[in-house]
């Protein structure tokens, strides 16, 4: 298996372009406002990168040092401070306290709520926001006008890492999704 530590590609990255990593560092503070796709393109066009090297470079500059991949809440809760460790607990277990049958686990790197193999509700920890998806662009849709003080995007919206919960809000995006899934037999 690879090295998942993203900074093993530096010397490989310094040794083809000739330049010392501080270059590189100083190159990504100048595009960090730009999405993920546009400073992978960013380096790939004008720098000549792989993918490979991109991409790990663009990723540990937005903070994620490892490729490492996390089987439990612990171990991706682990890098973060206890004010989103908290907030993300307390996201899960007022749902699962409604909805106790459904399974926490772990998907794409990141903890999602499961019932009857459907995903149901997912988080995503960032280091101004916390980003948590309705697993349905319907369910979303449905409860957008609720959402007029986040940050809306396509699949997910944004809360502050320091989140006062919804219970509401989240227990009644649950049970809208829920309503998606077929019934379990038996």
């Amino acid at each position: 298996m690879a090295n998942p530590d993203r900074a093993s590609y530096f010397p490989a990255i310094v040794k083809k372009h000739g330049l010392p990593m501080t270059y590189w560092f100083d190159e990504m503070t100048k595009i960090s406002d730009r999405k993920y796709p546009e400073q992978i393109a960013y380096l790939r066009e004008n720098h000549g990168f792989s993918q490979a090297h991109a991409n790990a470079l663009v990723l540990y500059s937005r903070g994620s040092k490892s490729a490492k991949r996390c089987h439990t809440i612990e171990e991706y809760l682990a890098p973060f401070d206890e004010v989103k460790r908290t907030t993300v607990i307390s996201i899960f277990k007022v749902i699962t306290t409604k909805y106790p049958k459904m399974e926490l686990v772990i998907s794409w790197n990141h903890p999602m709520l499961r019932y009857a193999g459907q995903y149901i509700f997912g988080v995503s920890v960032h280091t101004n926001h916390i980003l948590l998806a309705p697993m349905s662009d319907e369910v979303l849709m449905q409860f957008r006008p609720r959402l007029a003080a986040y940050d809306v995007n396509k699949k997910t919206f944004k809360v502050p890492v320091d989140w006062k919960i919804d219970a509401k809000l989240l227990r009644e995006m649950a049970a809208a999704r829920l309503a998606e899934i077929p019934p379990v037999a038996g």
